[in-house]
């Protein structure tokens, strides 16, 4: 393999979505106000956990955890497409794209493994509801967060160190709207065949092995619920699960796909459009999702604003 600095590549250019000037105001628009509107309603539900008392619990503290990573998440990527976007010149540097190429792994791979501690809470909730705030004490759920964090590091670490250590001659044409590794390997003037194996078995570590764990613990989870004599109960212990396995439903399959392919292939004309999904669109849906269906959240904003409570 080579080593990084021999690389003639200077710079890259992002390609993006569209080159018609006509368009470029409207694509503009579209992701700036997507942009804004996962700022302020990631930072409004951040805000609301931290003011209300009520929402101090594990859950809470998960899904604020998931709200922060989901700005730092986007800001990675979305800032600097809506800049290319009105730019005629699209290019990002060698440093940087290997700069974004991490922290967007970094982020990535952190918000992955905090959907399985997720799950992990829900399971303790449900199957062990008087030992719950034992088990999961501030500083176990400190710990796990923490878990994640390291899971984050080394994860982007194993992707991006691979990828740029390859020798990059021209083109330097990127089809993307950002430095994501598959496509950055389509460029490579080396054999990839074992960037493919690294990212196979880094990609089985950081997605295969949490959304293995969070199978196992819904299938304890759903045993539990059935073994509830109250239909209401039943429904009440699912509702609060639905949240969370759509949140990762949505997050896990375009992000296996692209990740757990070959790196020649894992990037078809599609290939954005997924990237799209899971960078964006769940960053916008997740707080929608935790919010509109959660009574708590709801009663936390009306006592924010000075309205009381929801109506039951």
């Amino acid at each position: 393999m080579q080593e990084l600095n021999q690389s003639t590549v200077a710079e890259f250019i992002l390609m993006g979505f569209a080159s018609n000037p006509r368009t470029n105001p409207l694509l503009f628009t579209f992701f700036l106000v997507f942009y804004l509107l996962i700022l302020v309603s990631n930072s409004l539900l951040i805000t609301l956990i931290h003011q209300d008392t009520r929402l101090h619990t594990p859950m809470y503290f998960f899904i604020s955890v998931l709200s922060m990573l989901d700005m730092c998440y986007t800001t990675t990527t979305v800032p600097q497409m809506l800049v290319h976007i009105l730019s005629k010149k699209r290019a990002i540097s060698f440093a940087r794209c290997v700069a974004q190429m991490y922290l967007f792994l970094l982020f990535g791979t952190t918000e992955y493994c905090l959907f399985s501690i997720m799950s992990v809470d829900r399971y303790v909730a449900i199957c062990h509801p008087l030992r719950y705030k034992v088990i999961m004490s501030p500083w176990v759920c400190l710990l796990m967060v923490g878990i994640c964090a390291a899971y984050g590091v080394v994860g982007g670490l194993c992707f991006t160190f691979f990828a740029m250590r390859l020798f990059y001659c021209g083109p330097n044409e990127i089809d993307h709207y950002f430095c994501e590794v598959p496509a950055v390997l389509k460029l490579a003037c080396a054999d990839i065949s074992l960037n493919d194996l690294v990212n196979i078995i880094t990609g089985f570590n950081v997605i295969v092995v949490p959304l293995s764990l969070i199978v196992l613990v819904y299938i304890n989870i759903f045993f539990t619920i059935m073994k509830i004599r109250s239909a209401q109960g039943r429904i009440k212990a699912f509702s609060t699960c639905a949240s969370h396995i759509t949140v990762v439903s949505m997050f896990a399959i375009p992000c296996s796909i692209t990740y757990l392919s070959p790196g020649s292939d894992s990037l078809s004309n599609n290939g954005k459009k997924m990237a799209l999904f899971y960078n964006i669109a769940t960053a916008f849906l997740n707080p929608v999702i935790y919010s509109l269906r959660n009574k708590d959240v709801k009663n936390a904003f009306l006592k924010l604003v000075g309205r009381g409570r929801a109506p039951e």
